[in-house]
């Protein structure tokens, strides 16, 4: 759902998705003092939905057709925007998309969800973990949009990445485990999460997000390592959300609840152990133990991807199936309100969220935060990618 532009000096091409268009025309000329060379700047003209945001890219080859530049975004006040690319002066050519970031129309990946920018309250507003609880004090976070998997990563997409990775300079600590092509990978751990995250950038053609270096030239294919926050493309290619961008997804735009979808949990809603003596009264499912539609076989007991209701963004398993890895070193909540955490600078130990088909439905709380050893890898832990707003 991508709109393309192509300028060369005096011709222009547009392309209209989903009755939006960006058309572009070359205006103004001057010949410089010392040559004849003809300068020309290009106008675009966006027309669409009163209020919807724009992102503007481009690129001057398209050989690798994701590595777009962000000109600007541009909210449209009017059905009809202009907006003059002064950078493109003396350029030979410039191919330019838009992406319609907000309104009806938004442009989303497949398979993925846009999750909105906005503020929510980070952490356990019922204090339901009072033996210590990680998840005080609540504070006050900023998001910018991003796009996250609307199912967990299953075993099928995994190996389809796998396989091109290890042709291609990556390796792995672990082959990935599942239950079947449409279950959730498992048996991952933190840093085969974000090698593959680099692989599933490459194969598509997209920059990576992580690198070996603060100097983020060499690209993190190998090994083990405790990668640092400015180690980091933050708006390139696929990654694992934050800790702060998985509890927002999760919460599905609701405030004040325990679970995507409310204050108590029960197995028709997810995929976890019921236990009815753990000092909570949240858990009020009629069956108990195991889910009794998964314990069959041997463990792990994971379900399908999509076997219960999305939340509000239209997301899959946010809580229960497989604990999901997060990119954030584990640590305590600082009181100040903040504008896209990213947990500490560095360290080992990670955080995952969302419990699992093992765990009990305290661990299935959209507050509820857990952490282990990036090498660490369980039937327990699977994970899901997001992508920045404009890839």
């Amino acid at each position: 759902m991508r709109k393309f532009i192509i300028r060369t000096f005096g011709k222009s091409l547009s392309r209209s998705i989903l009755g939006y268009t960006l058309a572009v025309t070359i205006v103004g000329s001057a010949i410089a003092a010392t040559q004849l060379d003809i300068q020309t700047v290009p106008m675009l003209k966006l027309t669409g939905e009163v209020g919807t945001t724009n992102q503007i890219q481009y690129v001057t080859e398209l050989g690798q057709t994701n590595a777009w530049n962000v000109l600007t975004n541009v909210v449209l006040t009017n059905s009809t925007e202009y907006y003059v690319d002064t950078s493109a002066t003396g350029s030979v050519k410039r191919y330019y998309q838009t992406v319609v970031l907000s309104g009806t129309n938004a442009s989303v990946p497949d398979g993925m969800a846009l999750i909105p920018a906005g503020e929510f309250t980070m952490g356990d507003t019922f204090n339901d973990a009072f033996f210590g609880n990680s998840a005080l004090p609540l504070h006050t976070v900023f998001v910018s949009p991003f796009y996250m998997d609307k199912n967990l990563v299953t075993k099928a997409l995994w190996d389809d990445v796998y396989k091109w990775a290890i042709t291609h300079g990556y390796t792995f600590d672990n082959a990935g485990m599942g239950k079947a092509p449409n279950h959730p990978v498992h048996t991952v751990n933190w840093c085969d999460a974000a090698k593959w995250c680099n692989a599933r950038s490459e194969k598509e053609g997209r920059v990576q997000a992580y690198y070996t270096s603060a100097d983020q030239t060499t690209v993190y294919r190998a090994g083990q390592l405790s990668l640092q926050n400015d180690w980091v493309k933050w708006n390139s290619g696929y990654r694992l959300p934050t800790e702060a961008e998985w509890e927002k997804a999760a919460r599905g735009g609701l405030s004040n609840n325990r679970f995507p979808w409310g204050k108590t949990i029960t197995h028709s809603q997810a995929n976890y152990y019921s236990d009815s003596n753990i000092g909570f009264n949240f858990d009020v499912s009629p069956t108990r133990g195991y889910h009794p539609d998964y314990s069959t076989g041997s463990a792990p007991y994971t379900s399908p991807v999509g076997s219960f209701a999305p939340n509000g963004y239209g997301l899959y398993d946010m809580a229960g199936n497989v604990c999901e890895w997060c990119w954030d070193t584990y640590g305590p909540y600082d009181s100040a309100s903040q504008s896209n955490p990213r947990g500490l600078a560095s360290g080992s130990d990670r955080v995952n969220r969302g419990g699992c088909w093992g765990l009990k439905a305290l661990s299935c709380r959209v507050a509820g935060r857990d952490y282990n050893s990036m090498d660490r890898a369980e039937t327990i832990y699977g994970f899901r990618s997001t992508l920045p707003v404009g890839q």
